[in-house]
C-alpha cells in the first residue's frame, strides 16, 4: 500500500483556507516567518489525572506544518510566537508533533506586543 503524503494533500490545504503568517523565534536563534499556521485561542486538552478521572483545561495552541521550519530547526519548550491576528505573543511550553508532518504546540501567553 502507498503512503499518503498528508502535508502534501491534507494539511498544506487545510492550513492555506485557516491558516496565517506568524513569527517565529526559536530560544537562542533567529526569527523566522511560518506561513499557515492555524492558532486555536482554546485548544481543549485532556488531562488524566488517575486511572479513572481526567481534567478538561482550555490552552491556546498553534497548529504548524514542521515543513515549515528551516532545516534542522524543530519547534522546541522555550521557543516564542508572535500571532498577528490576536497581536499577542506567547511561549511554546509543549510541542506535540503527530507524526504525520504536522505539530500542535501548546502555548503560554507572554505579552501583547
Amino acid at each position: 500500500s502507498m503512503a499518503i503524503d498528508w502535508d502534501a494533500h491534507v494539511l498544506a490545504p487545510v492550513m492555506k483556507v485557516f491558516g496565517e503568517t506568524v513569527t517565529y523565534t526559536p530560544a537562542g536563534s533567529g526569527a523566522f516567518q511560518i506561513t499557515d499556521a492555524v492558532f486555536d485561542p482554546a485548544y481543549r486538552e485532556v488531562e488524566p489525572l488517575s486511572d479513572d478521572m481526567a481534567e478538561i483545561t482550555s490552552t491556546p495552541a498553534l497548529g504548524v506544518r514542521l515543513a515549515a521550519f528551516p532545516a534542522g530547526v524543530t519547534p522546541s519548550q522555550g521557543d516564542t510566537v508572535s500571532i498577528p491576528s490576536v497581536g499577542k505573543t506567547f511561549v511554546v511550553r509543549d510541542p506535540r508533533p503527530d507524526g504525520h508532518g504536522h505539530a500542535r504546540l501548546l502555548l503560554n501567553f507572554v505579552s501583547a506586543p
